[in-house]
This record gives structure tokens, sequence and C-alpha cells, in this order.
């Protein structure tokens, strides 16, 4: 059975998070070898990512976002103690 474009246009948005991740910590990677503290990091890329998806979607979409991670959050889906089953 041949993947459908819902399929493949699935898997180009994962590739594209994936490589998104890697330049995130590259970058994150950078920061800290330059003694830059992961809070300010952190800060930095949060505000950068908020002042974009303002940009792109407005403030009704970057609030939407936040409610979004808020809940994900709350779930635990980014705990550093998380384990995937």
């Amino acid at each position: 059975m041949e993947p459908s474009l819902n399929d493949i246009d699935d898997m180009i948005v994962h590739e594209k998070r994936q490589a998104a991740l890697e330049y995130q910590n590259e970058a994150w990677a950078d920061g800290m070898a330059d003694g830059i503290e992961p809070e300010i990091i952190a800060d930095a890329a949060i505000a950068h990512a908020i002042r974009e998806t303002i940009r792109i979607h407005g403030e009704q979409g970057a609030e939407a976002l936040l409610e979004s991670l808020r809940e994900r959050m709350l779930a635990g889906e980014f705990s550093p103690n998380r384990t995937l089953q």
C-alpha cells in the first residue's frame, strides 16, 4: 500500500521538526559552551518563539499555542523524568 499525500506531508513535517530540534540543540550547546546559563538560553528561546508566533499567527494564535503548551506541560509531556512506552 502506497503512502497517501497526508502520510507524506506528515513525514515531511516530522523530518523538518527533527532538523529544527537538531539546530536548536546545537545553538543551546554553543550558548552553554560560551558560558551562558541555561535559564537565560531558555528565556531567550521562548521569547523569540512567542514573538515569531505572534508575527505569523497574531496574538490569538500565540495564546492558543501557549494554552496548548500549558496543557502538555501539566500532562508531563516535557518532564525530564518522563518515560516513553
